[in-house]
């Protein structure tokens, strides 16, 4: 949200959309699908519950963190173009 409302309130032009191939968005898409991974993994049975439970933590706990700096850290051009991200 505030992001939104800095891009609304800023003078300069909204940046045109990125394709799917750009590298920011290849890693985003990277980033997301790391987070699926140890939930499939776990209920397909190719890890057990235990690691499949501390491999999500430890993805999610990375996500966590990256969140609060993209957040709470970077000015609003660098949280823009700051590749781990959702979409």
């Amino acid at each position: 949200m505030r992001f939104a409302l800095l891009r609304k309130d800023s003078t300069d032009p909204i940046p045109a959309k990125l394709r799917f191939t750009h590298p920011l968005n290849l890693t985003m898409v990277v980033y997301n699908v790391v987070w699926w991974i140890p939930i499939i993994l776990t209920f397909t049975k190719v890890i057990d519950y235990r690691a499949g439970f501390i491999a999500f933590l430890v993805v999610t706990l990375l996500r966590l963190v990256a969140n609060l700096v993209r957040n709470n850290v970077l000015k609003g051009e660098q949280a823009e173009s700051f590749p781990l991200r959702s979409p």
